[in-house]
């Protein structure tokens, strides 16, 4: 498992992302019946003004939100609803994934208005994230439901709850 973790605002020097990351990875990886040892990710820690600088460059929204992710391949399903393509490793049998960048005042003001653990929420948005590297989506309606299913069975047996019954 290769977790890069790049930290720009000091403020997630407060949390363990490091194990958030590697749980989530472990977690997202089993449903996904990835070796986590195979593969790789890199994660962008960053404050609002970071995220939206991103956020207005790769999906023209000049606005703050909660994560955001870049897959190394498109695996996304043409039909709605449909299961996306699995990885290819490269030619050493790694997996990288992509990269998720999490902005940190969204997250925690997102966790304070949730009334849950900010490490809850953050590690709610990294496997929401990951699943986005491995072609999940919900822009569809279909494949909404499909990613939020696959979301609350992973963050279930991670024993967290279903963050979308609120």
């Amino acid at each position: 498992m290769d977790i890069d973790i790049l930290i720009e605002d000091p403020r997630w020097d407060a949390l363990p992302l490091e194990g958030i990351s590697a749980s989530a990875l472990r977690a997202v990886c089993a449903h996904a019946a990835l070796d986590p040892d195979a593969v790789e990710i890199s994660i962008l820690a960053c404050d609002d003004a970071r995220i939206a600088e991103l956020n207005a460059d790769f999906r023209g929204k000049p606005q703050p939100t909660n994560v955001l992710s870049w897959p190394s391949e498109e695996l996304a399903p043409a039909q709605a609803g449909g299961a996306p393509k699995a990885p290819r490793p490269d030619p050493a049998g790694v997996f990288s994934l992509g990269d998720v960048a999490v902005a940190f005042e969204t997250c925690a003001r997102e966790a304070q208005a949730l009334n849950k653990p900010v490490v809850d929420h953050v590690t709610h948005l990294i496997v929401h994230g990951m699943l986005h590297l491995l072609g999940y989506d919900h822009i569809r309606d279909p494949d909404a439901t499909l990613m939020q299913t696959i979301e609350t069975e992973i963050l279930g047996k991670m024993g967290l709850d279903d963050p979308y019954s609120i």
